[in-house]
């Protein structure tokens, strides 16, 4: 293997983190929380939101606008990575954080269903450049046998922000509150948190070594053409996207299910499809981050192993989702889709590790995303257009179950490459 592909992290004589490190961790988790707050408030809104903004009019208008923003969002997200790569992390991170805050608190002023979709695909070009940035730098900073641990540990942020928005339906329905306040609260909390995040984070020190400085000077067309001749990084792109659909239709649909299926209010709906799902997330992260950590020291497929595992749960809990009759068995499957769902999210950017440079890491999540969030907002269309024409929710699911099992198969063929390994965390197998 040519020297200049080997990852400087392999020759790095201390890869266990410092406070630093877990300090940048702890710094993020709250941007992850508002980053996805954001995003979900508006799914167990619904009710209200097209009650005030009536021109939305159908589901199938209502699954384009949440289209819009993965669509800007995936189309961006190769460009954020490349530039955090190219220049660094930190601002990157803290300009996402500052606009999408904006047009947060913008959104709570749209009076129609147009400035609603350009509003959330404004929302989709500045939240583009924030998690390839983040979880690179996380990355950057864990370079030993704590790198799952510390992606999980962010991700919770992620999953409190989906809890925290599962409550939104009630702030919606209350008179004095409302999905207006809801929006300009949240805008203005992101803004004010942009200057201590600005203040704390920091880059890595810029390796000396002549393959990094070459790296970091490779064009955007050299960096996109090594990823896609990368055959592994294209199975992980694959095993990113599929499953993500499913996870889309769950996040942005299910409030919308719950309620039509069982006949909930607003605000009951967006609890029982969110908090069940992202308190056993959750769960999953924390457990599958270790769980894939210890596996490590006995295999370098441990990450693999973990994430094929929660995309085997997905199989049953969608099927179990899409035939249940009734909402107690409906909840205890959307508890097993969120165990499944957290061993596979921490291990994404891990698993990116063992196969593509540093150099390259926040450009190859980038690229994920274009795949994943772009097949999710057609997902998201396409499953408001099925629904207007009373398709089977049994079929729908059942679908995306199948394609989650197809996915555990390609993660299983993916082979880490020995060089990019960190130092420390080198195993048999």
């Amino acid at each position: 293997m040519p020297a200049e592909t080997i990852d400087p992290d392999f020759l790095d004589p201390s890869p266990r983190p410092g406070r630093t490190a877990w300090l940048i961790v702890a710094m993020l988790v709250p941007v992850a929380l508002l980053n996805y707050l954001d995003r979900q408030m508006l799914a167990v809104m619904k009710t209200s939101v097209m009650a005030d903004v009536p021109d939305i009019a159908s589901r199938e208008n209502w699954g384009f606008m949440l289209g819009s923003f993965k669509w800007v969002y995936a189309l961006l997200s190769p460009v954020g990575g490349y530039i955090a790569d190219r220049f660094g992390r930190r601002l990157v991170i803290v300009a996402s954080l500052f606009v999408w805050s904006a047009v947060t608190w913008a959104t709570g002023y749209v009076t129609d269903f147009h400035t609603l979709v350009g509003t959330r695909a404004l929302m989709g070009i500045s939240e583009a450049f924030y998690i390839p940035a983040a979880l690179a730098l996380i990355a950057d900073h864990h370079r030993g046998a704590t790198r799952s641990r510390a992606v999980g540990l962010h991700q919770t942020g992620i999953y409190a922000g989906l809890i925290l928005g599962g409550f939104m339906g009630h702030v919606a329905d209350a008179p004095d509150l409302g999905w207006r306040f809801a929006f300009k609260a949240c805008g203005v909390v992101g803004v004010l948190y942009a200057l201590p995040l600005l203040l704390v984070l920091r880059d890595p020190p810029a390796k000396a070594d002549a393959a990094s400085k070459a790296h970091r000077g490779a064009s955007a067309f050299a960096t996109l053409g090594e990823l896609l001749r990368n055959r592994d990084f294209l199975l992980l792109v694959a095993c990113f996207t599929l499953p993500a659909m499913a996870g889309w239709i769950v996040k942005d649909w299910m409030p919308d299910i719950l309620k039509e299926r069982f006949d909930l209010p607003q605000g009951s709906a967006g609890v029982y499809s969110v908090l069940p799902v992202q308190f056993a997330s959750l769960a999953g992260v924390l457990l599958g981050g270790w769980l894939a950590d210890a596996l490590m020291k006995r295999t370098v497929r441990g990450r693999i192993l973990i994430s094929a595992t929660g995309m085997v749960l997905f199989l049953p809990a969608l099927f179990g989702v899409g035939f249940s009759e009734s909402l107690g068995p409906a909840v205890a499957f959307l508890v097993l889709y969120g165990i499944g769902w957290g061993f596979f999210d921490c291990n994404n950017m891990p698993i990116l590790s063992q196969i593509v440079p540093a150099d390259r890491r926040a450009t190859g999540y980038g690229l994920m995303n274009l795949a994943s969030i772009s097949c999710g907002g057609f997902a998201d269309w396409g499953f408001g257009f099925l629904r207007d024409r009373h398709a089977p929710l049994a079929v729908i699911f059942g679908a995306f179950a199948l394609v989650a099992l197809f996915s555990a198969v390609l993660m299983m063929m993916i082979r880490p490459r020995p060089e990019l390994m960190e130092k420390g965390a080198e195993a048999s197998g």
